[in-house]
């Protein structure tokens, strides 16, 4: 049973090393552990190997990783506006400024603010309501809505 246990800690650590070094519950449970010098000394080699896993592996880190994103400013949410803004296939870069009005200066129709408004969904992860996204016709005023809807102020 702990043979088990110990080959599938290997594995689920890095399954390449347990295929390489061919470790199986067979390995551990061929032979009684004490009777069994060349099973011990397997074990100690194993035990060593995952010793090595321990501290090399990429899924066992002696590092505290944290999930989230580097608080917003006003820039950085300008900033990735502007970006989404000129990877959209139907606005000129050149064009684009933080004032522009997208159906007078870029000449854009509903559809397009429609799908504009979804990329900034997608980008700053939330939702936003119709009502409201009728409303928000200029980059700034999308930059103005999500610095509030995300607590931002400088």
């Amino acid at each position: 049973m702990a043979a088990r246990v110990i080959a599938r800690c290997v594995r689920s650590l890095n399954p390449r090393l347990a295929a390489v070094h061919r470790i199986n519950a067979a390995t551990f449970s061929s032979a009684p552990l004490l009777q069994s010098r060349s099973l011990s000394q397997q074990i100690l080699g194993h035990r060593s190997l995952l010793n090595q896993i321990q501290y090399s592996s990429p899924l066992v880190s002696q590092l505290r990783q944290y999930g989230d994103l580097p608080p917003l400013t006003l820039d950085s949410i300008r900033d990735r506006v502007l970006y989404v803004l000129k990877l959209y296939d139907k606005i000129n870069p050149e064009k684009l400024q933080v004032a522009s009005h997208f159906m007078k200066d870029l000449g854009l129709d509903s559809l397009d603010q429609v799908e504009i408004i979804m990329a900034m969904e997608d980008e700053f992860g939330f939702e936003i309501p119709d009502a409201e996204a009728e409303k928000l016709m200029t980059p700034e005023e999308i930059i103005q809505y999500i610095a509030d809807k995300k607590d931002v102020y400088e």
